[in-house]
C-alpha cells in the first residue's frame, strides 16, 4: 500500500520512530523511511527493513489462482520476496552472539533438525550417572536423612529432581481450547424426528439424553483470563444409547479457513510469537493480522470476532453452533443437509471491551465462576437446538457454498426450527478427571448424523483423535469415565497405555470360531452406515469456484448489526491493529475492509491515522447477487432473551447517612424477582440511617468493581451522597457503569453524584435516557418495574459515544 498522505519525514517523526522501534507492544506510528534504513540503529533498521519486506505483499496475488479446476490441476509457486538481510527474519538481533552453547549462526535456507539423528542420540556406556544439569551422582540409592534413621531433608535435590520429573510426565494442555469449563445436563427432544433423522436422541418426543458441555476460548492457554477477545469453544457430547455423539462447536458459526490444510498456519499466526511468547491469549500482534490479511476468506469470520460476540457477558448468554454442515439420515438411507444452532434462554449479551479488560483483573474466572454459581444456584442454564434442514439441490441454487466454513445460512433462506433443549444442572465433582479429561473429537457421530464433504471438517475428523492420543496418553482415552459412553462395548481392541478392561478368553480377532464367532458385526440396519454419493471427479486438491467469494456475507453481518454494535465492531479493529507494529499490514486489512463497507473502512483507517487504501482485488472474477443482504437475526440484540433481571447483579452503593428503608425494600424486590442484589459499600461492616438502622456491606467497591455488575443503585440520603462523593471507587463505580451503557437507578439527591461526575442526565442527541431512571422513595412499585425493564434490555448503547465523554 502507498504511504498514508499524513506520514511525515520531519526530525520529530524520525525521533518517534527511533524512541518506538524497540517496543514489543505496538510499532512506530508512521511507516519506515529510506532514511531509517541506514539508521545506526539495528533495531530501527530491522524495523524499517521488516516494512519494506511487508510493503512487497499488497495482497496474495496466487489467491485467485486457487479456485477453480485449473488450481487443481497446476497450482502456483508460493509468492515470495527477499529479505534485505539476515536480520529481517531472524528472531532477535542477537542471534549474532554465539558459544559453545548455542553454536554458530544457522546457515540460510537451512533447517538443521533434519539432519541425521547423531546429534540427538545418547548412550551411557562408560559414563557416571548425572542429574538432568548434568551433576554427577555419587549415591543413587539413598535419600539425604539426618541420620541414617531421621527424617529425609529437603535440601536433597537429586531425590527432588528424580521424583519431580516423574511426577509431571503427564498430561499436555490442549493445543488450542486449552482454558475451559464444563457441566453435565440434559438433552431433551421436543417431537420425532424420524421422518428425516435416525439418529436414537432425535425419535420420541420427550426423550432425554445425558450430555456433558465444555465451554472454552481457543487461544489462550490454560492459565489465560476468561474474558479476552476470542471465539468461544461450544461442545456438546451426548451419550446416546446407540453410542456417543460429540458436536464440538463453537459460539459463531463460521471460521477462519476453507480448508484444514491451513489450520496450523492458523494457530501459529494466532498463538504468543514463537520469539518471545508474546501476547497470551489475544490476536492483537502482527503474526494473526499477517496471515489474515493473506487470507480473504478470514473476512467473515473476523467481522463476528471484531463484534460484541468474541467478549460474552456469560457462556449462559451465548449462541452455540455446530459450524459445518452435516448430513441427516432417515431409516431409508434418505440425505438432508442440516446446521446446527444452539441459542441460550438468558438471551445473548456481551461485555463491554473496557469491561472484558477490567474483568480480567478483577475476576480471571469470570465465566467460569458465573457458570458454577449459577448451577449451585439452581438457576440452570438452558439452551434450544435448532436445525436448519434443507436439501442438497436447494444449497446448489445459492450463490455460496454450504461445505465453506466461512458461510453461513441465512435464517430468511432456511428457517431455524426448534427440535429440543439442553438443560445443564451439575457441576462436575472433579475438575481434571471431568472437564480437564473430556475428549471431545468432530470424528465421534451416531448412526442417522454423517459428514458433508467440508474439506475443513475433514480435517477434524483426523485432528481431533490425533490429539487425544499425545493429550491424554495413548490410545485408550475412551476408557476414562467422562468419556465413557453409556452403552456397553464390545470390540477386538486390546491393550494400550493406561487400558483398564481386563478381558476374558483368548480371543480378540474376527472373524472366530473360537469364541463362537463373537462379537460379531451387526449387518445392514443394525449398525453405522455411512451415506453413499456418487463419484463425480477424481480426487483432486482445490476448492470449487464458489469458495472464492470472500466478501459477500461479511457484508451481510455488517449491514445486519445495531448502528452500536457497528462502532463496537470499528473500535475492535482499532485497537487490535493499532498493536500491530508493520504499517504494511495494517493497510492491508483496511483495504480488506474495504470490500466488506466503505463506511467500516473510513473508520478504521481514522482510528490509524491513514487514508483508506484501494480494495484489496478479489479472487472471485464474478460475484453472485447475494439472496439476503441484511439479517436482524444477526445482531446480539435480535435475542434480548425471556428472564428479565433473573441472574442480573445489581450493585446498591450504601454510605452513612443514607436512607435505608428503601434499599432494603429494592433489595427484597430484587431478589423477588430472581436478581442478585448486593449492598456495596467502601468497607466491610454495617452503614447506618439518620434513625440508626443498619444495611450490612455485603462486598466492597476495591473487591466487587463496577465491571462485575450488571446494574446500579444510587441511595437516597445526603449525607450518604456526600460520603460517596469523596470516594475515588465511587466515582469509578458509577463512571464506569454509565461508560459501559448500564442501567442506573437514581433516588432523590444522589443527582449529585451524577452532577459531579459530569453524566448527563439526557443522550448525546438530547433525549431522555432509558438506562437513567430517577425515582421517588414514594412510588417503589413503579421505580422498580421501570428499572426491571432497563435491566432486561442489559446496555443502553445510546449513551455511548467515541472516545468517552465521561
Amino acid at each position: 500500500m502507498p504511504p498514508s498522505s499524513k506520514s511525515s519525514t520531519d526530525p520529530a517523526t524520525l525521533a518517534a520512530l527511533t524512541s518506538s522501534s524497540k517496543s514489543t507492544l505496538s510499532g512506530p506510528s508512521v511507516p519506515a523511511t529510506p532514511g531509517a534504513l541506514k539508521s545506526k540503529d539495528p533495531s530501527v533498521a530491522r524495523f524499517a527493513a521488516q516494512g519494506e519486506l511487508a510493503d512487497k505483499f499488497q495482497h496474495n496475488e496466487n489467491k485467485g489462482a486457487e479456485y477453480g479446476d485449473p488450481a487443481a490441476e497446476g497450482p502456483p509457486r508460493g509468492d515470495t520476496a527477499e529479505p534485505g538481510s539476515r536480520a529481517v527474519t531472524a528472531s532477535t538481533l542477537s542471534e549474532t552472539n554465539v558459544s559453545a552453547k548455542l553454536g554458530k549462526d544457522v546457515p540460510v535456507g537451512e533447517n538443521l533438525t533434519t539432519r541425521p539423528l547423531t546429534c540427538m542420540r545418547a548412550d551411557s556406556t562408560g559414563r557416571k550417572l548425572t542429574t538432568n544439569q548434568g551433576v554427577p551422582v555419587a549415591d543413587n540409592q539413598h535419600s539425604l536423612k539426618l541420620g541414617l534413621r531421621g527424617p529425609a531433608l529437603l535440601e536433597d535435590f537429586i531425590l527432588r529432581e528424580k521424583i519431580t520429573h516423574f511426577d509431571h510426565e503427564r498430561i499436555p494442555e490442549r493445543v488450542v481450547h486449552a482454558r475451559g469449563s464444563g457441566a453435565h445436563g440434559y438433552f431433551e427432544c421436543y417431537q420425532s424426528l424420524a421422518e428425516i433423522t435416525r439418529a436414537s436422541l432425535f425419535r420420541e418426543m420427550g426423550k432425554r439424553t445425558p450430555v456433558f458441555v465444555r465451554f472454552s476460548t481457543v487461544a489462550g492457554e490454560r492459565g489465560s483470563a476468561d474474558t479476552v477477545r476470542d471465539a468461544r469453544g461450544f461442545a456438546v457430547k451426548f451419550y446416546t444409547d446407540e453410542g456417543i455423539w460429540d458436536l464440538v462447536g463453537n459460539n459463531i458459526p463460521v471460521f477462519f479457513i476453507q480448508d484444514a490444510m491451513k489450520f496450523p498456519d492458523l494457530v501459529h499466526a494466532l498463538k504468543p510469537e514463537p520469539h518471545h511468547a508474546i501476547p497470551q491469549a489475544s490476536s492483537a500482534h502482527d503474526t494473526f493480522w499477517d496471515f489474515v490479511s493473506l487470507m480473504p476468506e478470514s473476512t467473515h469470520m473476523l467481522m463476528w470476532v471484531m463484534s460484541d460476540r468474541a467478549i460474552p457477558r456469560s457462556y449462559r448468554m451465548m449462541q452455540g453452533f455446530g459450524v459445518h454442515t452435516f448430513r441427516f439420515l432417515n431409516a431409508a438411507g434418505e440425505s438432508r443437509f442440516v446446521k446446527f444452532h444452539w441459542t441460550p434462554l438468558a438471551g445473548t449479551h456481551s461485555l463491554a471491551w473496557d469491561e472484558a479488560v477490567k474483568i480480567a483483573g478483577a475476576d480471571a474466572d469470570f465465566h467460569r465462576r458465573d457458570l458454577w454459581e449459577a448451577i449451585e444456584a439452581g438457576t440452570y442454564p438452558e439452551y434450544e437446538l435448532g436445525v436448519q434442514v434443507f436439501s442438497e439441490d436447494q444449497a446448489e441454487g445459492w450463490s455460496f457454498d454450504v461445505l465453506d466454513a466461512t458461510k453461513i445460512v441465512p435464517e430468511e433462506l432456511v428457517p431455524i426450527t426448534p427440535v429440543g433443549r439442553l438443560v445443564l444442572n451439575r457441576n462436575p465433582d472433579n475438575f481434571f478427571g471431568e472437564t480437564e479429561q473430556v475428549a471431545f473429537c468432530a470424528a465421534h457421530i451416531v448412526s442417522g448424523i454423517d459428514f458433508s464433504n467440508d474439506p475443513l471438517l475433514a480435517g477434524r475428523i483426523h485432528s481431533y483423535i490425533d490429539t487425544q492420543l499425545t493429550r491424554l496418553g495413548g490410545p485408550n482415552f475412551h476408557e476414562i469415565p467422562i468419556n465413557a459412553p453409556v452403552v456397553e462395548v464390545h470390540n477386538n481392541q486390546r491393550d494400550g497405555l493406561h487400558r483398564h478392561t481386563l478381558h476374558r478368553g483368548r480371543v480378540s480377532y474376527e472373524p472366530n470360531s473360537l469364541a463362537g464367532g463373537c462379537p460379531f458385526q451387526g449387518g445392514a440396519g443394525a449398525g453405522f452406515t455411512s451415506f453413499r454419493e456418487p463419484i463425480e471427479a477424481d480426487k483432486v486438491r482445490g476448492k470449487p469456484q464458489r469458495f472464492a467469494e470472500h466478501y459477500t456475507q461479511a457484508e451481510l453481518f455488517w449491514n445486519s448489526q445495531s448502528p452500536a454494535e457497528q462502532e463496537h465492531i470499528a473500535r475492535a479493529f482499532r485497537f487490535e491493529l493499532t498493536r500491530v507494529q508493520t504499517p504494511a499490514v495494517r493497510n492491508r486489512v483496511v483495504a480488506q475492509l474495504a470490500n466488506v463497507s466503505p463506511v467500516l473502512a473510513s473508520k478504521v483507517a481514522a482510528g490509524l491515522g491513514i487514508d483508506v487504501p484501494a480494495p484489496l482485488p478479489k479472487a472471485a472474477p464474478k460475484i453472485a447477487s447475494p439472496e439476503v443482504t441484511t439479517s436482524p437475526a444477526l445482531s446480539l440484540l435480535a435475542r434480548p432473551g425471556e428472564i428479565g433481571v433473573t441472574t442480573r447483579r445489581i450493585a446498591l452503593l450504601v454510605a452513612d447517612g443514607l436512607e435505608a428503608a428503601p434499599l432494603l425494600e429494592l433489595h427484597a424486590k430484587f431478589l423477588a424477582a430472581g436478581a442478585v442484589p448486593r449492598f456495596v459499600g467502601a468497607q466491610m461492616g454495617s452503614v447506618t440511617d439518620a434513625d440508626g438502622e443498619s444495611l450490612p456491606v455485603e462486598v466492597t467497591m476495591e473487591a466487587a468493581p463496577s465491571v462485575l455488575w450488571d446494574a446500579l443503585v444510587l441511595p437516597e440520603g445526603g449525607a450518604a451522597v456526600e460520603t460517596l462523593l469523596t470516594l475515588g471507587h465511587a466515582h469509578d463505580f458509577v463512571r464506569d457503569q454509565y461508560r459501559h451503557c448500564k442501567p442506573i437507578l437514581v433516588l432523590p439527591g444522589a443527582e449529585a453524584l451524577l452532577g459531579k461526575l459530569a453524566i448527563p442526565r439526557t443522550l448525546p442527541t438530547g433525549a431522555a435516557d432509558p438506562g437513567l431512571v430517577f425515582g421517588d422513595a414514594d412510588d417503589l412499585a413503579g421505580v422498580m418495574d421501570a428499572f426491571v425493564a432497563a435491566v432486561a434490555k442489559h446496555r443502553h448503547f445510546a449513551r455511548e459515544t467515541d472516545p468517552p465523554t465521561v
